[in-house]
């Protein structure tokens, strides 16, 4: 992904454009297997706590802050910076986190008539993914913060401050 799409063309929706398209489906690649191989790692037991799911879910959030952030930072999005949001944030986020096995999973609680471990489990999904994004969206403007103070201090072209 070294190389930056072209913009679409006047009238041409960027998500029509293939390469974005293409990115998008590279990122979903990498985020389903790692989705999988901790949901193997960490197996739900029955009627207890879905934890692979919850884990995955808050670990999509806070990279979805980040990346968000830092690229929000760092101009417009459109060339790499679209690439990259698509690629890491459309595709391997998309793919990382599941909000569709968070709501069987919900459902085979209340199923099951684990009442309490549903809406704890629900409840504290949204509550710790929304704590989750922004301590990423947190941690992009310090590292932010952290280079243009670095930026500020060190000497401009031809030893000139």
């Amino acid at each position: 992904m070294t190389d930056a799409p072209p913009p679409p063309p006047a009238g041409r929706p960027a998500h029509h454009h293939p390469r974005l398209w293409l990115a998008v489906a590279l990122g979903g690649l990498l985020g389903a297997p790692v989705r999988y191989a901790v949901g193997r790692w960490l197996p739900t037991p029955a009627e207890g706590w879905p934890t692979a799911t919850f884990l995955v879910n808050l670990a999509g959030a806070f990279l979805l802050g980040l990346l968000l952030e830092a690229l929000a930072r760092r101009g417009p999005d459109v060339g790499r910076r679209r690439a990259l949001r698509l690629f890491a944030g459309t595709g391997f986020c998309g793919a990382l986190t599941t909000y569709s096995t968070l709501a069987v999973e919900v459902d085979l609680l209340v199923h099951h008539d684990r009442w309490p471990v549903a809406v704890a489990y629900g409840a504290a999904s949204v509550v710790a993914g929304l704590v989750a994004a922004g301590a990423g969206i947190a941690v992009a403007v310090g590292h932010h913060r952290v280079r243009q103070a670095r930026t500020a201090d060190s000497p401009a072209v031809g030893g000139a401050r």
